[in-house]
């Protein structure tokens, strides 16, 4: 059998579409040379984000941890910023991260949270179970709630994350974040999240780059797609009528996750869209390009 040697041309198309797949793994991994960083619109509230200055020069200063989870540290300019997220349930009042500098003692950063009262929502739920869950469905929330948190707390120290991001699908937002909710009159955690009403099936794109870390179905959460943008910032996608990604695949701003749906608690198709930012849920709306 006569063997032929590969054409040239051929070997460069393949070299360049290597090379392309690595410059797009990189700009999810690394910020791009010169780029302004653009930060989320800071509210010192609970469920919003507290930008705080953490010190200047080249090299990146230390870690931030607040409420036991690390929190990005960026550079802006000639100095470092980290974004803090606030968790819901934080009170009013004097608060202060942890600041750990790499050549040095711990010493706190304190910053103040205003008090923010959001208003009650009151909802009525057909299927009786995501009111009052079964024993066996407590067990199933209790193995979920651990899985759950693992994916939003996920910290991924090599990946720069994108805080202006785009609505992840185009609809009227039906519920806002911070909501004290009652499901056929019983009280319930506050909404953490923001709800988008859309049909079934409208795509849902990722709102900025990433990398998908789990998909499942959830007792409460339905359908839910998690994306890892980088150094503690996670969002998640709720109540999807199908799942278009799987756990490991990158994704850059516009790509299908899956579409919007009813699975889960809900009254109605929309999409519950979450954010968190070192494990605390926050306001989607700061993130949006508006």
């Amino acid at each position: 059998m006569k063997l032929h040697a590969e054409r040239p041309t051929a070997i460069m198309q393949r070299a360049s579409r290597s090379l392309r797949a690595g410059i797009a793994l990189a700009a999810v991994l690394l910020p791009l040379a010169g780029t302004a960083l653009e930060l989320p619109r800071e509210r010192r509230v609970p469920g919003g984000i507290a930008i705080l200055d953490v010190g200047a020069g080249d090299e990146r200063p230390g870690s931030v941890v607040f409420n036991g989870h690390e929190a990005p540290v960026l550079r802006r300019g000639s100095s470092w910023v980290a974004v803090v997220g606030i968790p819901l349930d934080t009170p009013p009042g004097a608060q202060a991260v942890t600041f750990q500098p790499g050549d040095g003692d711990a010493r706190r950063i304190e910053f103040t949270v205003a008090d923010q009262r959001y208003e009650e929502q009151r909802l009525k739920v057909a299927n009786p179970r995501h009111v009052d869950p079964s024993r066996e469905d407590l067990e199933r929330i209790t193995r979920e709630r651990k899985r759950i948190d693992a994916a939003l707390g996920h910290y991924a120290a090599d990946r720069v994350p994108q805080f202006l991001m785009r609505s992840p699908v185009d609809g009227r937002r039906s519920s806002s974040f911070g909501l004290r909710r009652y499901f056929n009159d019983q009280p319930r955690n506050p909404h953490t999240g923001m709800d988008i009403a859309a049909p079934t099936g409208t795509p849902v794109l990722s709102p900025a780059p990433g990398v998908v870390t789990d998909t499942g179905d959830y007792f409460f959460n339905g359908n839910t797609v998690f994306v890892d943008h980088g150094q503690g910032v996670v969002t998640m996608y709720c109540h999807l009528s199908r799942i278009d990604v799987k756990p490991g695949e990158v994704v850059e701003t516009g790509t299908p996750l899956g579409q919007v749906g009813a699975t889960g608690r809900v009254t109605g198709p929309h999409l519950h869209w979450g954010v968190t930012v070192n494990r605390a849920m926050v306001d989607p709306a700061l993130f949006l390009q508006e």
